[in-house]
């Protein structure tokens, strides 16, 4: 009898110990992708992807179907639901620390604000951001499986969400494939 305790307890370190290397041999998810598909009535559509260097995040978006020659709002949102026809199940814009909004220069902003896009005559963008208050999937406010929206107006900066307008395109943020370009 005094062996079960014994094999239970050997079998628990086991697993636990298995589990611990599993954990350190899985790769560090650097990457990330969002395919952004038009919400109902719109056109806006393209590729933001993601990459973890070091504390930051550099942000790239490749995005068509804007309104030509306007600005328009880009946030990541709290859930990776694009469902409706609105794009409104993805929630607001994520905000894990509970910050006031505010434009990539604020000090305190939301994890979720990117920023303004602005579109050339053609209805085009493309934008590039590095942001520290997010990690891709790390401990600092990750974001894989978060939502990314274009909104049909600018951010102003304003409260609670810069008046952006209604959600124009959305995507899911996914983990992304290294070598694609």
């Amino acid at each position: 009898m005094k062996t079960l305790p014994l094999l239970l307890a050997m079998s628990a370190l086991c697993f636990t110990g298995s589990a611990l290397l599993r954990a350190a041999d899985a790769p560090v998810i650097k990457q990330a992708v969002a395919v952004l598909h038009p919400t109902a009535g719109n056109h806006c559509h393209g590729v933001v992807r993601f990459t973890q260097d070091g504390d930051s995040v550099k942000v790239v978006a490749d995005l068509e179907g804007l309104t030509p020659g306007q600005k328009h709002a880009f946030h990541i949102h709290q859930f990776g639901d694009c469902s409706s026809p609105d794009g409104m199940s993805a929630g607001g814009h994520y905000n894990p620390e509970g910050h006031k909004h505010g434009l990539p220069d604020a000090q305190e902003r939301h994890a979720g604000d990117l920023g303004n896009v602005q579109a050339d005559n053609d209805g085009k963008a493309h934008y590039e951001i590095t942001v520290n208050n997010v990690s891709v999937a790390g401990s600092m406010n990750p974001i894989l499986g978060r939502g990314v929206i274009v909104h049909g107006k600018p951010d102003d900066g304003g409260q609670p969400v810069g008046n952006a307008g209604p959600r124009i395109g959305c995507g899911v943020i996914g983990v992304g494939n290294p070598g694609a370009k």
